[in-house]
């Protein structure tokens, strides 16, 4: 993983914040609420929730098979995907298509979605400074929301052929642009997100262990399996 310097580590830690579940979920809430509002953007809501539950779902599993069973991938530094960068690349384009619906250019709608995939990408990437992350677990979380996102955006039209008012397409365009302020806001009067101690005590319940398997406990043994038989094989004896 690579760690910042002091000097970077309030940035970091301040842009990484903007990747958390509690922020971004109930934002994505509201974006869900305000498509489903036009009609021709119920696929686009149907495929993401769809996308969006099947790879929380996988994230969340995956830092519980690790902490609770070790089923870690050595070789890749790999202990489970990056929620952070899942929620950043699954939810920032779905924010952005809240309010680009309204855009008539096509190049325009292309290039706010990238920004968008741009942030996530960085967010994704915030977690190997503040030393959440490899980058390994990083990159994987953020395709596979990335994943989501393009799933859901796929042959998307936007609502500006007459088909959806241009109240509503106002409407959320502001309703998008809100958000993405709230969501630069928060981190200065929100705590931070404890889902990762929620999710280590579900990985406890769940395999009957008192402590969680670390990242350095991946890497001691694979490094060194012989070493770790004699010590069981002498334990064994002692015994």
């Amino acid at each position: 993983m690579v760690l910042a310097s002091s000097s970077n580590l309030v940035f970091w830690h301040g842009l990484t914040r903007l990747g958390e579940a509690q922020l971004l979920l109930p934002l994505a809430a509201v974006a869900v609420a305000g498509l489903w509002a036009c009609r021709r953007q119920r696929v686009v809501v149907k495929r993401w929730v769809i996308g969006f539950g099947l790879v929380f779902g996988l994230t969340l599993l995956s830092k519980i098979a690790f902490m609770g069973w070790e089923l870690g991938i050595a070789a890749w530094d790999f202990t489970g995907f990056s929620g952070h960068a899942v929620c950043a690349s699954a939810v920032f384009p779905l924010l952005a298509w809240l309010g680009l619906q309204a855009v008539r250019s096509a190049r325009w709608r292309a290039l706010g979605l990238c920004l968008a995939l741009g942030l996530a990408a960085l967010i994704a990437y915030s977690r190997l400074p503040v030393g959440a992350h490899s980058a390994s677990e990083a990159l994987l979380g953020f395709d596979l929301g990335a994943a989501v996102a393009l799933f859901a955006l796929w042959e998307a039209r936007p609502g500006t052929d007459g088909e959806t008012s241009v109240r509503v397409l106002r409407r959320s365009a502001r309703l998008s642009l809100l958000m993405v302020a709230l969501l630069f806001a928060a981190p200065w009067f929100t705590p931070p997100a404890r889902t990762h101690q929620w999710v280590t005590a579900l990985s406890l319940a769940l395999s009957g262990r008192e402590h969680p398997y670390t990242r350095q406990e991946m890497h001691r043994r694979a490094v060194s399996p012989v070493a770790d038989w004699r010590e069981a094989a002498s334990a064994t004896r002692v015994l």
